[in-house]
């Protein structure tokens, strides 16, 4: 059985449970994906497949690619990746819908957060602002960073304004609360990474229930 599926985000809804109970969800398109290629534990040490995801205009992949896509016989495509399998769950030119899922499942889910690019230390980490009155002069600033004649240097890892977001994201243990197989649709419970239309990765979990 495959353990994963590349997809996309399309926003968040609220639907109602069993019990009559609202629920948050983001609306995941989950595939289909095609198999691109395979690894074999005689080749490559490990089983796994390789999943692309939406179609490619030709003249916007590199010519290696399109020479990998054309082996595979199948079309190009603007996401690859690879995900575990079994040895023979699939073969090349497969395809994967969202129905490798089912109600209740727990999934980890990888995308890029937004981007929020330069940014201080009251938004990046929470700080708190210096006083705003009575001369203060340092309302937003980080305020000391270091230490004197001992050690006379900023330590490692200091919480200071830097760029902000733009990096990999992994939420684990999200619960799938419902399918729509036809349309290759989840609803995720909670929010996962990244903007409306990002890309993102979903696998079962590897914590288990949470």
């Amino acid at each position: 059985m495959i353990q994963g599926l590349i997809g996309k985000k399309l926003g968040m809804t609220e639907i109602f449970d069993d019990e009559f109970e609202m629920v948050v969800t983001t609306v995941v398109e989950a595939g289909p994906c095609v198999v691109v290629s395979k690894k074999s534990e005689e080749k490559d040490g490990y089983e796994a497949v390789q999943l692309g995801f939406e179609e490619a205009k030709a003249q916007r992949v590199s010519k290696p690619l399109s020479g990998h896509f054309k082996k595979a016989k199948v079309k190009p495509q603007k996401t690859l990746k690879e995900f575990r399998a079994d040895k023979d769950d699939l073969q090349i030119g497969d395809i994967v819908k969202a129905d490798i899922f089912k109600l209740g499942d727990f999934l980890d889910i990888t995308g890029t957060g937004k981007g929020k690019g330069f940014a201080g230390t009251i938004k990046r980490y929470g700080f708190a602002r210096q006083p705003m009155s009575h001369g203060g002069m340092a309302h937003r600033r980080p305020g000391s960073i270091g230490q004197a004649s001992s050690p006379a240097r900023v330590w490692k890892g200091i919480k200071m304004p830097g760029r902000m977001g733009g990096k990999n994201v992994t939420i684990q243990g999200l619960k799938v609360v419902n399918v729509d197989a036809e349309n290759n649709l989840l609803f995720v419970q909670g929010s996962i990474p990244g903007p409306v239309g990002g890309t993102v990765y979903l696998k079962h979990t590897s914590k288990g229930g949470v």
